[in-house]
């Protein structure tokens, strides 16, 4: 008279809970593993752009400091300029007219260093707007993701509650985060 009986978990009803349940459990496992991949796709690409708005950040930043070596030449030049045209007042003849050619000379080498000073600050100007285009991309993406990452929590939580609210909000936020995705790519 000795009967066994199988005492089952929710789990385990959950895992065997008929044709309904076991359609209902491939439908949630088949949607998690498309989320987890369009998940991965944009974790990937936010990486990426992450990755190109440092170096372009670091780019700028370099500019900058060349640039920022420019003026600082520019500026002894001047000082170097400022030198020879008091020597020029002060001085008479021959030493005046080395003075003179010294202070031109100046003059024409600042030019220079001033283009040269103000190219490297319109790269670092541009390699700061890079970066700002790209850490934005970086945000979508990551929005995304994030919203991936949240529907693949309640796809678990739906397949253990076997709650069909929880499959519909599943895809409700795995819906917003193909959108966020969709808007890093176009670039908006």
């Amino acid at each position: 008279m000795s009967e066994e009986f199988e005492v089952k978990g929710p789990h385990e009803e959950v895992l065997e809970g008929g044709e309904e349940g076991r359609s209902f459990n491939n439908r949630l496992a088949v949607m998690t593993a498309v989320m987890a991949t369009i998940g991965a796709l944009l974790s990937y690409e936010a990486s990426v752009t992450l990755g190109e708005a440092i170096l372009l950040k670091n780019e700028a930043s370099i500019k900058k400091t060349e640039a920022s070596d420019q003026w600082n030449f520019y500026q002894a030049k001047s000082n170097k300029q400022n030198l020879a045209e008091l020597a020029a007042k002060l001085t008479t003849g021959k030493d005046r007219d080395v003075s003179n050619n010294d202070a031109l000379r100046y003059v024409a080498e600042k030019d220079e260093i001033k283009k040269k000073a103000e190219a490297l600050e319109k790269l670092s100007h541009d390699a700061d707007e890079h970066s700002e285009q790209h850490m934005h991309s970086h945000h979508r993406w990551a929005t995304g993701t994030t919203a991936l990452q949240i529907a693949i929590s309640l796809a678990a939580i739906a397949l253990l509650t076997r709650r069909k609210w929880l499959q519909y909000a599943s895809l409700t936020c795995a819906a917003v985060g193909v959108i966020f995705g969709m808007i890093a790519w176009l670039g908006f």
